[in-house]
């Protein structure tokens, strides 16, 4: 195989679980692929920055068992063969006990060009999140990796354990339950004291991580563990107490719902796992073009007349200035004309056109917004455009009006039902599984109620914390029974999360 030939086939190493592990390489590759072929263990969430149009194959469930590993190799080669970038997902590190190293070589032989994107082993993140640096100054100047099973077999692994047991250093192996246990034993039976620290580590970077800290004689006896466990041994476990710092974040362990259009929930996803929660996105609309774009495309040729352009959404920013760009205009049209953005993110997605928004208001009522746009004896004559969604309500333009400015409100988008809601929301709610649920707009709640059933909503939602972002979509919640726990003072994504923040750390 030439060096110089240019890839076919990217293996790609997704990392350990946290999805922003990834590296930056390895996210360029996915957003450029024509073919994602991954294991069941990746992340769903990395598989969204691969283009729509993008063919994906999950070779841990496509059938009954598992496709053999020899099988995997020709698909990869296949697509490849088809002239289609292909990239090869693989969790954690496609070179650290994985087959990456099998497929490269088939690969090789076949004589496709490939590259290779390490990826963040699972027996190195695991434990940095949970706080053990896997070596340390002090704890001995080794590292063994060994590989463990998954299978219910009850024999550790074939390694020399009269050597490992005198070795001074760290020893992190991932294995399956029954395998523990016998893994504890033979430490101990060949000189390690059952008193040494032990550490299993399970859903290692995820919200779900959990992290208990053993002995090597209690993990010998133990007879209770029926989940696979990464576990480290050595002087190295004895620093999560000083260095524990992921499970400490003032979220961690919830479940959190995300019901905004998967356009505009980046934002509030991040931050959710910033605090340590795990976001389960569930979008409950999704933003379409209008039925008839007639006024927006007016209203968008005819942008320097207005004196103010009001957006009330991040997607109205994006829907407005696309028809701009497309049609006769372009940026330098908005010069001289004052823009508002309703909301942080309203504002951020201006930015990212290099616009700046001249007023974004900290209160979203109408009242409000119209007296930050200027006092009432200065608003008559005022033309002002207000670019929003179809399903938000008129009110904004009613208040400018009664102050005399000749307003143009035009539909920048319709917030349609999502055709896929994400997870298994309705089974996790009855499960017990959700700590909160969050709605961002009067149309997520309304269509939450669409697809569950009114009574079953309500009924559900009695058991688990419902946010909203603000009054607005309180009050929708509230015309349908909703009972809503949580309002921030500050009604932007930051505010949202800051406000679960404060309402669950006052809650055991």
């Amino acid at each position: 195989m030439s060096t110089a030939a240019t890839p076919r086939v990217y293996i790609v190493g997704a990392g350990p679980g946290d999805p922003s592990l990834i590296s930056l390489r390895g996210y360029r590759c996915l957003q450029r692929a024509d073919v994602v072929i991954y294991d069941h263990r990746v992340q769903a969430r990395l598989l969204r920055w691969a283009p729509p149009s993008a063919e994906r194959i999950d070779v841990g469930r496509s059938s009954a068992k598992p496709l053999e590993q020899d099988a995997v190799g020709l698909l990869v080669a296949e697509k490849a063969r088809e002239g289609r970038m292909v990239v090869r997902l693989k969790w954690g590190d496609p070179f650290v006990f994985d087959t990456g190293g099998k497929e490269a070589l088939l690969l090789a032989e076949h004589g496709i060009p490939f590259e290779i994107i390490p990826g963040i082993p699972a027996a190195i993140a695991a434990p940095a999140y949970a706080g053990i640096p896997v070596t340390y100054p002090a704890a001995g100047d080794t590292l063994v990796i060994i590989r463990g099973a998954e299978t219910p077999t009850t024999d550790p692994p074939d390694v020399d354990w009269a050597a490992l047991a005198k070795m001074d250093g760290s020893i992190v192996c991932y294995a399956g339950p029954r395998q523990l246990p016998a893994i504890a034993k033979a430490l101990i039976t060949n000189g390690r004291a059952p008193e040494d620290a032990a550490v299993l580590i399970r859903n290692g970077t995820l919200a779900t991580q959990q992290t208990t800290v053993t002995t090597l004689g209690a993990l010998a006896q133990a007879e209770d563990e029926r989940r696979t466990s990464l576990l480290i041994v050595g002087a190295v476990a004895d620093l999560r107490e000083h260095l524990q710092w992921f499970d400490r974040r003032p979220l961690f362990g919830k479940r959190i719902v995300v019901t905004r259009p998967r356009d505009q929930a980046r934002e509030l996803v991040e931050r959710i796992e910033e605090a340590g929660a795990e976001a389960i996105e569930a979008p409950m609309v999704t933003s379409e073009p209008p039925e008839d774009d007639t006024m927006l495309t007016d209203a968008a040729e005819r942008a320097g007349e207005f004196d103010w352009i009001v957006f009330t959404t991040a997607t109205a920013v994006e829907s407005f200035l696309r028809v701009l760009l497309a049609g006769r205009g372009d940026i330098r049209s908005l010069k001289g004309v004052q823009l508002c953005a309703i909301g942080p993110s309203t504002a951020d997605r201006l930015a990212a056109f290099g616009i700046r928004a001249d007023l974004a208001p900290a209160e979203f009522g109408a009242e409000a917004i119209a007296n930050a746009l200027g006092a009432s004896e200065t608003a008559r004559g005022r033309a002002i455009l207000i670019v929003r969604p179809d399903q938000a309500r008129d009110v904004l333009a009613k208040e400018l009006r009664a102050r005399g400015s000749d307003v143009t409100d035009v539909i920048a988008y319709r917030a349609t039902p999502a055709t896929e809601t994400g997870q298994d929301v309705y089974r996790m709610l009855l499960e017990g599984r959700v700590d909160a649920v969050t709605f961002t707009s009067a149309s997520t709640v309304r269509q939450f109620v669409e697809v569950i059933g009114r009574e079953p909503a309500i009924d559900l939602l009695r058991t688990t914390t419902v946010a909203v972002i603000g009054p607005v979509t309180a009050e929708a919640a509230g015309q349908l029974g909703i009972a809503v726990q949580v309002i921030p003072q500050k009604y932007d994504v930051d505010g949202l999360v800051d406000a679960l923040i404060e309402y669950f750390s006052e809650r055991p």
